[in-house]
């Protein structure tokens, strides 16, 4: 394995599930900071600010800050900016993530220029499904946040935005933009942000295509860990093969040692 400089970690199922923190995960966190590695926290989470995940974290042991914190949020609020300036977007989305869509133009009613999605919760009702088809219809655009199909709880799995986003597309015979993981931007933005290229970096999920695969894809390192929404038929079916499997984040820090070589999948 090349030097690896920088770390890339997903949080829900990685560093945390129902945002309790996973064993030996805040000790890993210190251990790669202590040696010296670069750290972003990538996430597709959409129910709360950056500065909310942070002090959540914080709180927990982590070191983190907000700085530290890339969120799918963020990045669909660069790219509406960018792509659509002054459009009218109609937000479905569980949680307030304001704060961190910064220039963008919200709407609650009326016809809109953009329709995002963040993630799926009681927000994503049948009325609340249909006005969003019916601006489809009329000539909106489509943008989602991500694409996870479920993601982990302390209950189990629980259904995410891709799940309803598919019937979406194939219904108005339209196709989403994505902002975050599995969007080779996303990733980008992280390697910018941390100033490496991606052969200095690792990306450590519980995700294996929208995290492991999706990252190698960009040219970085890919770490599988079997903890979060991790199944076996869903590594064993996988569309690729993760660079390493771990058992969890806890065991990053051994990889990352140097002679470490972790456990690359066959």
């Amino acid at each position: 394995m090349e030097r690896i400089r920088a770390v890339l970690v997903d949080i829900d199922g990685v560093l945390t599930v129902s945002w309790k923190a996973l064993p030996g995960a805040v000790s890993a966190l210190e251990q790669l900071r202590g040696a010296g590695f670069a750290i972003a926290l990538v996430t597709n989470n959409t129910s709360r600010t950056r500065a909310s995940i942070a002090s959540r974290l914080a709180g927990l042991g982590f070191p983190v800050e907000a700085g530290d914190i890339l969120t799918a949020p963020a990045a669909t609020a660069a790219y509406l900016r960018e792509h659509f300036p002054g459009a009218r977007c109609r937000l479905l989305n569980s949680g307030d993530v304001r704060d961190d869509l910064p220039g963008v133009t919200l709407v609650d009613e009326g016809d809109a220029d953009v329709v995002v999605l963040g993630g799926a919760g009681a927000e994503f009702g049948y009325e609340a499904l249909n006005q969003v088809f019916r601006q489809l219809q009329r000539g909106a655009r489509l943008v989602s946040m991500h694409r996870n199909l479920y993601w982990r709880t302390e209950g189990g799995l629980d259904l995410d935005t891709g799940a309803f986003l598919e019937g979406l597309e194939k219904a108005a015979r339209t196709e989403a933009e994505v902002t975050g993981k599995p969007a080779p931007a996303f990733f980008a933005s992280a390697l910018a942000h941390l100033g490496v290229h991606a052969s200095e970096a690792l990306m450590v999920g519980d995700d294996i295509e929208s995290d492991v695969l999706a990252a190698q894809r960009s040219g970085i390192t890919g770490a599988l860990v079997k903890t979060g929404k991790y199944l076996p038929e869903t590594h064993h079916t996988a569309s690729g093969t993760p660079d390493h499997v771990l058992d969890s984040f806890a065991d990053l820090p051994a990889l990352l040692a140097p002679g470490g070589g972790g456990t690359p999948q066959r």
